[in-house]
Parts: structure tokens; C-alpha cells; sequence
């Protein structure tokens, strides 16, 4: 069709198109056009959404009421995304969205087994596998590249081959596997979405794997789902939110906690306490989550959490004192935050020690340093990186115009980061 879309030809697709003709649903925002297009009709004539009209549902961040209510949002918010349907795109986050899952998750009943179908594709343990190394897969070109470089080709994963398997015929021990295999890689969904800056999508990401963390009975990823949710909260000013749901993953997991997950929830609670100013309540957190670190038993830790290790917690110490205004502090934890291994959270150490220089009054050393961090960040696709940049082109103007500066703002003019940052503030 002249609008570009290709439709997939999967099962899941023709149940849907036989819903429609038995009247037991109607097409959504982006089907209903293709479809108007494709018989030459308005929406009235075919009794679909009018134009502009949106689709309330697919836009809702609450917390699925049941595992299949989790099935059918993350489907749809896969669909529309990789449709690129614009209101979800530009949706923001619900402040409220937040304290209702880590409430509903900390008060909910024994975890639902996933219903058994009679129809579809039968699902195995193989399946499941293949899901985990293809996400391992993402999660590595999301740390190398930035959440823009191959997220559209994960939620395309997702939806075309993931879809039909949670609609498939599964045994109770499958089910469980499989609902925690896809919340780890809706989970990624979520941290790539909100690299990207789409903060309202990501959010729904992060819903729709904690409720499907909730009935995998996986309580510790659900716990880092929290932690994921409380660093986005920190990162768009809902300090107090980014605390709460902090504090609710330690709560939740308590029972099942490893030394590394409850260091990397202290973090995040740290983190939120050094925006609000609460230098001590912080250092306080800090210091748990340094206690905590260094009794881990990497034989008994998720493997997916094992990227948190003494470089990533004084990384995150560095964010912490810079946020106070402890300059040195922050400086000496940012130079012990290089993991060498990870290329975007090393970015965002590396400027956080360039912040850290411009605000203990050594302009020449921060462009220095902040020419290391445009270096290294040249191949990432993140509009999580370019705020940093901005933020700290934004300190460094206010610092005056030296020759340091004039020569620093020299070298790097024709950077991909630096060029984006200056459209990021409008200049």
C-alpha cells in the first residue's frame, strides 16, 4: 500500500482479521486506515474510529488486571510501535502509574498460572531459549550502540515472533519460563524506549514485564523492573516517586534478595535522595549498597544483573555527590567508574567527571575530560547521552568563555553528540 506498511502474515494475524468479521472487535489506529485505504471507504462506512480519533486503551498506563490482560496490552504496544503510531510515541509517563504497580505488586496474590490454550502453536523449553540468546543479542547492541540503534529491529522481534508464542499451548512449567524470559526482554524494550527519550512508552514497557515478572513468580526481576522504573523517575524529576519505588523493589524482594540486587536498589534510592538535596538520607544509601556489594556471591546473583559490579556502583556514587554539590567526591568516584567493557554507561561516567572538573572550578580539565566522553560516544544513538551533553554545555556556558573553552567548543564543533546536543537546547 502507498502508506509503506507490511503486514505480517502470522496467525495471530488472521485470528484477529476473523474477529473482525464476527463482529467480536474492531480494527485499531493503524489497521483502521490501512483497511479505509484498502476498500476506498471512510471510517463511518466501515464503523471504525473517525479520523484523530484515539485509542484510549493502547494509550492507558495502568497495571494489567491478569496475565492475559498483560498479553494482549504488551502485544498491542509492541504492534503500535512498530507501527509507529505518533500518540504512543509522544505519550508521556503516568505519575500515578508509578505507585500503583509497586503497590499492586507488593500486595498481590500468589502468582497466577498462566492459562492453558487449545489453540495455537505449542511452545517448548527451546522456544523460550531461543527468546533469551535473541534478546542477549539486543541487550548487547543496545550497550555498544544506544537504545536508537536497534530498537525498532527488537520490537520487530518481539511482535512478529514473540506474539504468536504467548498465544500458544503451553504446560505450567513452559508458561512460567516463558513469561519471565519475555518481561527480561520487555524489560530491555523499556530501557531502549527510554534511552530513545520516549518516556510515556517505555513506562508501559516496564508495566507490562513487571506484571509478567509477577506471574513468571519472579520476584527478583521484578524487583530490577522497580529499580528500572525508579531510575527513569530520577532522570525526569520525580524524586520522591523514584525513592518509593526504590524502597518497594527492596521491600519485595526481600525474602529472595542477592547482596548484588539489593547494592544496585540502594543505588537507585541514593540517587533520588542526592536530587532532593538529602545529603545524608544518601550517603546513608550509599553506603548500603557498598555494604551490600561487597558480600556478593556471583554463583548465586541473576545473570542478568551481573553488569552491576564496583565500577557501575561508583558510577553511580559519582551521580550522587556531583547532584550534591561534592565536587572532589564526585571526581574521585567518577575515576573509578571506567568498566572499559560498557561503552554507553562509561559515556555517562566520563561526562559526569566532566561535571564534576567544571564544578570544582577546572574548566580546562572538564573539556578535556568532555572531549574523551564525545570521542567514546561517537557510535551511540542516544538521546539519554545527548542530555547529558547538553547539561553540561549548558554549565559550561555559564562558566564564561576562556581560551580553554573557545578551544574545546573548536575541536568539537563538527562532533555527531555535540551538533545534536545544540539542537537538543535550540541553538
Amino acid at each position: 500500500m502507498r502508506r509503506g506498511h507490511h503486514l505480517p502474515s502470522d496467525a495471530s494475524v488472521k485470528r484477529r482479521i476473523t474477529s473482525w468479521e464476527n463482529g467480536h472487535s474492531t480494527p485499531d489506529d493503524f489497521y483502521g486506515p490501512l483497511l479505509c485505504e484498502a476498500f476506498g471507504l471512510s471510517a463511518a462506512e466501515l464503523g471504525l474510529k473517525q479520523e484523530g480519533e484515539r485509542d484510549t486503551g493502547l494509550l492507558d498506563a495502568s497495571y494489567p488486571a491478569s496475565p492475559e490482560g498483560a498479553i494482549d496490552a504488551v502485544g498491542r504496544l509492541w504492534r503500535a510501535d512498530l507501527n509507529r503510531y505518533e500518540p504512543l510515541l509522544q505519550a508521556e509517563p503516568s505519575e500515578p502509574a508509578w505507585n500503583e504497580a509497586s503497590l499492586r505488586w507488593l500486595v498481590a496474590p500468589e502468582p497466577s498460572v498462566p492459562r492453558q490454550r487449545r489453540d495455537g502453536m505449542r511452545v517448548g523449553l527451546g522456544d523460550v531459549a531461543a527468546i533469551k540468546i535473541t534478546a542477549d543479542m539486543f541487550a548487547e547492541l543496545d550497550d555498544r550502540f544506544g537504545g536508537d540503534h536497534a530498537r525498532h529491529a527488537a520490537i520487530q522481534y518481539l511482535s512478529n515472533e514473540v506474539t504468536p508464542l504467548l498465544h500458544g499451548q503451553y504446560s505450567e512449567q513452559v508458561g512460567r519460563a516463558l513469561f519471565s524470559t519475555v518481561a527480561e526482554a520487555t524489560l530491555l524494550a523499556g530501557w531502549m524506549s527510554y534511552d530513545a527519550c520516549r518516556h510515556g512508552l517505555a513506562q508501559r514497557y516496564f508495566l507490562q514485564a513487571l506484571r509478567l515478572a509477577q506471574d513468571a513468580n519472579d520476584r527478583r526481576l521484578a524487583g530490577s523492573i522497580l529499580s528500572a522504573m525508579s531510575h527513569q523517575a530520577t532522570f525526569l524529576g520525580r524524586y520522591t516517586q523514584a525513592a518509593t519505588l526504590a524502597r518497594a523493589a527492596l521491600m519485595g524482594i526481600a525474602p529472595v534478595a542477592t547482596p548484588t540486587l539489593r547494592a544496585q536498589f540502594h543505588a537507585m534510592e541514593a540517587r533520588a535522595l542526592a536530587r532532593t538535596g538529602d545529603v545524608r538520607a544518601c550517603e546513608a544509601a550509599l553506603n548500603a549498597a557498598t555494604k551490600a556489594l561487597e558480600s556478593k556471591n556471583n554463583d548465586d546473583e541473576p545473570e542478568w544483573i551481573s553488569y552491576f559490579d564496583e565500577a557501575e556502583l561508583a558510577a553511580e556514587a559519582a551521580h550522587c555527590f556531583r547532584d550534591v554539590n561534592s565536587a572532589r567526591q564526585a571526581v574521585a568516584h567518577a575515576e573509578n567508574a571506567m568498566s572499559g567493557s560498557h561503552v554507553r554507561s562509561d559515556f555517562f561516567a566520563t561526562m559526569v567527571l566532566a561535571d564534576a572538573h567544571l564544578r570544582a572550578g577546572d574548566a580546562e580539565e572538564a573539556c578535556r575530560v568532555a572531549l574523551d566522553a564525545l570521542d567514546l560516544g561517537e557510535q551511540l544513538k542516544s538521546a539519554r547521552c545527548v542530555s547529558y551533553l547538553a547539561e553540561f554545555r549548558q554549565n559550561l556556558a555559564r562558566g564564561g568563555n576562556s581560551k580553554d573553552v573557545q578551544i574545546f567548543t573548536e575541536q568539537v564543533r563538527e562532533h555527531r553528540l555535540w551538533i545534536a546536543s545544540g539542537n537538543h537546547l535550540g541553538i
